[in-house]
């Protein structure tokens, strides 16, 4: 009972049942990525009067955090590319290093030494630094 009441009143945990309807009645699927994600765009590539692009859409395989989209996929979403990754193929370069989620606001982010939400000593100003102090 309560996954499905989770469906009605939550979007952030998997697609509500509206999001299903309006997929299932006007979308069309054009590709999944690595971590599950399951792509849309309307039927037929049909443009939309309002926006005069056609819309695209994303079905999270969990939590919905945008920092999980590969990149190939967030630049299909956003019309930066016409083709999405499905349809070519693409292998990345050397260079390329692989998704690291967003951590900012969990416990595990980044938190220098004499923060207040870690402990330790900040390290004293170097000698470059002159801190401002109002005139009278």
């Amino acid at each position: 009972m309560k996954k499905f009441l989770l469906r009605f009143f939550t979007w952030w945990n998997q697609k509500t049942f509206g999001t299903q309807l309006t997929t299932w009645l006007y979308g069309e699927r054009v590709g999944e990525d690595h971590l599950g994600n399951v792509y849309y765009r309307t039927k037929g590539g049909k443009i939309d009067a309002a926006l005069r692009i056609e819309r695209r859409w994303v079905i999270y395989s969990g939590e919905a955090e945008g920092s999980l989209i590969p990149e190939g996929w967030n630049g299909w979403l956003h019309h930066t590319v016409d083709v999405p990754p499905s349809q070519e193929k693409y292998t990345p370069r050397e260079w390329q290093k692989p998704h690291q989620p967003n951590l900012t606001g969990t416990p595990f982010a980044y938190r220098p030494k004499g923060s207040v939400l870690r402990e330790g000593v900040r390290q004293p100003a170097s000698g470059d630094y002159d801190a401002w102090t109002p005139s009278d």
